[in-house]
């Protein structure tokens, strides 16, 4: 795209900062040019925000059903897959799966909840009840 075509639309973080695009200049040289946004590229995340906080809703649900552990939900809301907690938590991917049931979460001692606490950014009271606070979705 040529430098005078760099989208400069309002976009979600347009006021905050803008984002660096490739473009040519006259002489059809690569450049550098900032941009505030484009709406395709708004609607795309706006759309893909729905979908997350679609998924959290769904996994509160879950829990609050007895089908699921928390740890369901700040997964969701963490945008964390079993990977990432295994890595935060050094725990084993069975474990894990293990304790996402209800009945394996209510049989954590303190120090794994703690552990979980810690990974999600919460206080074990929190990851009890599933409370968000800095990040509400």
């Amino acid at each position: 795209m040529k430098k005078e075509e760099v989208p400069q639309d309002d976009g979600a973080l347009g006021k905050m900062t803008r984002e660096v695009c490739y473009a040519t200049d006259k002489d059809g040289n690569y450049i550098t040019e900032l941009s505030t946004g484009w709406e395709v590229k708004s609607a795309a995340l706006d759309a893909a925000w729905e979908d997350i906080a679609e998924r959290v809703a769904n996994a509160r649900a879950r829990v609050e059903k007895g089908e699921a552990s928390p740890l369901l939900f700040f997964m969701e809301s963490r945008l964390m897959d079993m990977p990432t907690l295994k890595a935060y938590t050094g725990l084993w991917g069975w474990q894990i799966k293990k304790h996402l049931t209800a009945k394996g979460f209510r049989g954590l001692n303190e120090k794994k909840l703690q552990r979980y606490a810690e990974a999600f950014g919460v206080s074990v009271d929190d990851l009890k009840s599933m409370t968000l606070h800095e990040r509400e979705i």
